[in-house]
């Protein structure tokens, strides 16, 4: 099957090369036939029963627009119109699909309203096929977890190399683009969930800007970190759906930052020499690196110089303190934050508790692999008033921030630092 582009499908439904409803159908049947049968990708945790309807009003639209004496006015009505998008199980969608984050516990209570960024996707004219699975509650249910594995979807696996970690806790949606399932996907990122599973992939991930997309309707984990980023084959890709999916949102006060780009400024950065006489920095200990890493990162570099980009080697401040305190601000934000979502939401489920309650009762098939003892950690902790969720923030923003990467960017005159998204 074509992998296709936005921009490349665009110009076939332009010329009368394909519909909506072939593209969607033929997606569906690539889902049914590769993710379902084995070694099974797993990555679909379910599919748009809504999905063709919704392609086969689009077809009607193009059929109009191609009558006699309309031809070709299809370019520039919507920036995603007739692109098949598939979504992370913790974004919700008030239609027929669930938002579960993968977790038995939320099969039952169905969510009111698509969130802002799902909203957003469809004024754009995206036809959001389908949730992707993920690993469950986002990754932080268990320190013990398995990427990329729930107890409402099972384990995603890598398409690449299928007994080997597609990462997480965006692996679906990773792995769906790597296996061309869609054109383009949504995950969600707290600490390295897009762009771990964007690299296991091999797949095109942007963890943006926090306030650049809303949060509002999405599970979340912590407020100060969680954001939801594009994941797709190529880099224009994913900046083109970041762009449609970017915007403000009251029910998020975050995305009134008037210093964060607009979807125009970030489209305008796609330019053949946007990386020229830019100051990148550069890990200096890269070459005591174990192959294939010092291979794969100096390509990359090699890539950045021929576009012009001035690559600058420095030393990486140590962060392992400000790891510390981001621990202690996700464990009282997830407890905060659920709480409030379940408020929005409805349903049985109103606290991390009541998860935790669910979990146990139901262990045989919620906890046949791990437990929940990060989960467990949170529904300890205070309020967001306490002394030692105040001085987390405080101190970890210090020393991962100012003292730490700014400082650096700063003394070298960086704009971006460059390094690997895993290990070595």
């Amino acid at each position: 099957m074509r992998e296709w582009t936005i921009t490349g499908l665009h110009e076939a439904y332009a010329a009368g090369q394909t519909d909506p409803v072939s593209v969607c159908s033929a997606y569906l049947e690539r889902i049914e036939a590769v993710d379902r049968s084995g070694p099974a990708i797993n990555a679909i945790i379910e599919v748009n029963p809504d999905a063709l309807a919704i392609a086969g009003e689009q077809r009607a639209i193009l059929a109009d627009e191609r009558a006699p004496g309309r031809a070709g006015e299809l370019t520039g009505r919507q920036p995603l119109f007739g692109i098949p998008v598939l979504l992370k199980d913790n974004i919700d969608t008030g239609d027929r699909m669930k938002t579960t984050a993968g977790s038995l516990a939320l099969v039952d209570a169905p969510t009111p309203e698509d969130a802002h960024l799902a909203r957003r996707l469809r004024e754009a004219g995206a036809v959001i096929l389908g949730k992707t699975n993920l690993s469950e509650w986002a990754n932080f249910r268990s320190t013990h977890s398995n990427s990329g594995w729930s107890s409402r979807g099972g384990q995603t696996r890598n398409p690449y190399v299928t007994d080997r970690t597609p990462c997480g806790s965006s692996a679906g949606s990773g792995a769906a683009i790597a296996a061309n399932f869609a054109v383009v996907a949504v995950g969600t990122e707290t600490d390295g969930s897009i762009t771990c599973p964007s690299a296991h992939n091999s797949v095109a991930g942007i963890k943006p800007t926090v306030g650049l997309v809303s949060r509002a309707g999405i599970i979340p984990i912590a407020a100060s970190q969680d954001t939801a980023g594009p994941m797709a084959r190529s880099v224009e890709d994913a900046a083109r759906l970041l762009s449609a999916m970017a915007g403000p949102d009251p029910e998020d006060p975050t995305t009134a930052d008037s210093r964060l780009p607009t979807p125009d400024t970030l489209l305008a950065h796609l330019t053949p020499d946007a990386a020229r006489g830019v100051r990148i920095g550069v890990p200096k200990d890269r070459d005591a690196w174990r192959e294939p890493m010092t291979r794969a990162f100096g390509a990359a570099c090699a890539s950045l110089e021929a576009a012009g980009a001035v690559l600058v080697p420095v030393d990486f401040p140590d962060l392992a303190k400000a790891r510390e305190y981001e621990y202690t601000v996700l464990l009282y934000e997830f407890r905060h934050g659920l709480a409030a979502y379940f408020e929005r939401r409805g349903g049985s489920i109103r606290t991390i508790d009541d998860v935790i309650a669910f979990n146990t009762e139901h262990a045989d098939r919620v906890m046949p692999l791990f437990g929940q003892e990060q989960m467990m950690k949170a529904a300890a902790c205070g309020s967001l008033t306490d002394a030692a969720y105040q001085e987390a923030l405080r101190e970890g923003r210090r020393l991962a921030g100012a003292d730490g990467l700014f400082a650096l960017l700063e003394s070298e005159g960086l704009a971006a630092i460059a390094g690997p998204t895993n290990g070595t």
